[in-house]
């Protein structure tokens, strides 16, 4: 984009960024305190990450809707906004199980709507602007994986030196922060309508079999990741025995990584399309799942974050833009059944963890989710049989 393009997007991109950074020092942060912090059982995992989870897949059902039919977003960031900061003020109060499973769930389970939300109004504004979606995705994505970079690194750090609890006193003060970006430079105005559909439009969304493919691959690798994801920290730091840093410093490897993987997708759909890139990707993922499961020194887990963040940041940039290819006339719809695919990954892979960790280990559950990226790679292998067969 032109210098002057990229001044037009600033506000916009500063408040993805502080709402992003805000999640990002909690998310990854949640199962690790509930295991190490407060010395519950792999299994609590699970209760957790499915009530957190629902709420925000019905939430980015609901908002995707009323986006694409011409609500205001303003409302919908604050509310998301709004919960995080309730729940990291009730959390810094009272770090407890009770409130962890009641205003902690609501409030952060709410505030993970927002990156939805986000994704859906940035495509507009760019289409808006004569800006191409899938390029303005590849920055937006960036934007959040920069804000990745920072926030789990940021969470861990400060749980090692100063204890677990300062983590949510400082996720308080971001949320306030969200909230006053969110006030100061979003119009409460500003909409994302999806364009009226054309007399010869295909089927609708939830007809298109190609669209579904397209999700179930998505879902496929969402699944690997996500017990990666959230295995990792733990067998890090209880099962390999590396530092209380280390999760948090693999994050910040994985995420820089993930920066330049992102900026390389538009070089890379225009050159390879889309199918071709996300297949090399998804082989790639099988090879950094392995590694990082037979980690045992800081270098090598440099290593295997390294390439955790390659595949990931290839997938994050061309996934979406690879969903949304299908569903050009509701891109916010099409948009949040993307955030809603890997929302129920992750409603599965969080559950998932606790109860194969609880009966065998940390390292098991990375190794099975190798199996996730086969499978996304069988899946696309599907839909890249299907297209070819329509186009015929």
């Amino acid at each position: 984009m032109a210098p002057t393009s990229t001044r037009r997007f600033v506000p916009f991109l500063l408040l993805l960024f502080t709402g992003t950074l805000s999640n990002s020092a909690v998310v990854p942060f949640m199962g690790f305190f509930l295991i190490d912090g407060l010395g519950q059982p792999n299994w609590m995992l699970s209760v957790y990450s499915f009530l957190a989870i629902v709420l925000t897949v019905t939430a980015n059902r609901a908002f995707g809707r009323r986006i694409d039919a011409g609500v205001a977003v303003f409302p919908l960031i604050g509310f998301a906004a709004s919960g995080y900061a309730l729940a990291s003020l009730s959390m810094a109060v009272s770090p407890t199980l009770p409130v962890m499973l009641t205003v902690g769930v609501i409030g952060y389970g709410c505030s993970a709507s927002a990156i939805s939300t986000m994704f859906s109004l940035g495509g507009h504004m760019a289409e808006r602007h004569g800006v191409e979606r899938s390029r303005f995705n590849a920055i937006m994505r960036a934007t959040t994986s920069t804000a990745w970079m920072i926030g789990p690194a940021l969470s861990f750090l400060a749980a090692g030196h100063f204890g677990n609890e300062v983590v949510f006193k400082g996720a308080a003060v971001l949320g306030l922060a969200w909230l006053a970006m969110w006030y100061v430079t979003l119009p409460r105005d500003v909409q994302a309508k999806a364009p009226a559909p054309a007399a010869d439009a295909p089927h609708p969304v939830p007809q298109d079999t190609g669209l579904w493919l397209a999700a179930g691959f998505i879902f496929a690798m969402s699944v690997a990741h996500g017990l990666t994801f959230t295995a990792l920290p733990l067998f890090f730091v209880t099962e390999v025995g590396l530092p209380d840093f280390a999760p948090g410093f693999a994050f910040t490897v994985k995420t820089f990584v993930e920066v330049f993987a992102i900026f390389s997708t538009p070089f890379l759909m225009a050159r390879f399309g889309l199918r071709g890139p996300l297949l090399v990707t998804s082989c790639i993922a099988i090879g950094a799942i392995l590694l990082l499961s037979t980690v045992t020194t800081l270098p090598q887990m440099m290593l295997g974050s390294a390439l955790e963040g390659l595949y990931y940041g290839l997938f994050a940039s061309l996934g979406i833009s690879y969903v949304q290819s299908f569903a050009q006339d509701r891109p916010a719809q099409a948009t949040a059944i993307y955030w809603n695919t890997l929302m129920i990954s992750g409603l599965l892979s969080g559950p998932a963890v606790g109860l194969i960790a609880q009966a065998t280990s940390f390292q098991t559950v990375i190794q099975i989710s190798s199996i996730g990226a086969a499978l996304a790679a069988l899946v696309l292998t599907a839909g890249i049989l299907h297209a070819r067969r329509g186009a015929r």
